[in-house]
């Protein structure tokens, strides 16, 4: 069994790849964007490392995941929180655990009802095998290879704790 990293570790990682992926880019004033509910833990913690400018912004997939019509509606349904105009705009969007790929597609859909903006960058606190979809983080704090009955859950949002089940 791998050793998983501190979500402090890995935030730290995080930040600091973030950063020069940015500044390779030349992106001034991306909009962060955290996915309910570790996401945006992750995207808290990120936001406040990088010292970003652009109010933190949150999305609640709840409606636009794929499962939607078989599992209901989720009990703790949030309001996403996007800026009115994302066109040509840099979204930085951050989860904590990719895992199926499905949650970043419903992410995704949400975020081109919004608009169409100029690039999303995926930044994801953990990857882990198991991908029913192709999508791959752009920044990732570790990558984990789990076996199907393996599960890792991030806890929060203080203190941020990974657990494998």
């Amino acid at each position: 069994m791998e050793e998983i990293a501190t979500p402090d570790q890995l935030l730290d990682n995080l930040a600091e790849q973030l950063t020069t992926l940015l500044t390779e880019r030349a992106i001034e004033q991306p909009i962060m964007v955290g996915i309910h509910t570790g996401g945006v833990w992750v995207a808290k913690a990120l936001h406040q490392k990088l010292a970003l400018e652009e109010p933190l912004s949150t999305l609640d997939i709840s409606f636009y995941r794929d499962d939607f019509s078989r599992i209901g509606m989720n009990p703790e349904v949030k309001p996403s929180e996007l800026p009115p105009h994302v066109d040509d705009r840099h979204i930085i969007l951050v989860d904590d655990v990719l895992h199926t790929g499905r949650t970043i597609r419903a992410a995704m859909n949400e975020i081109f009802d919004y608009g169409r903006p100029a690039s999303i960058t995926l930044v994801c606190l953990v990857e882990r095998s198991g991908r029913e979809i192709p999508i791959q983080p752009d920044i990732v704090g570790q990558h984990l290879k789990l076996t199907d009955d393996q599960h890792i859950k991030l806890t929060g949002p203080e203190p941020l704790e990974l657990i494998l089940k």
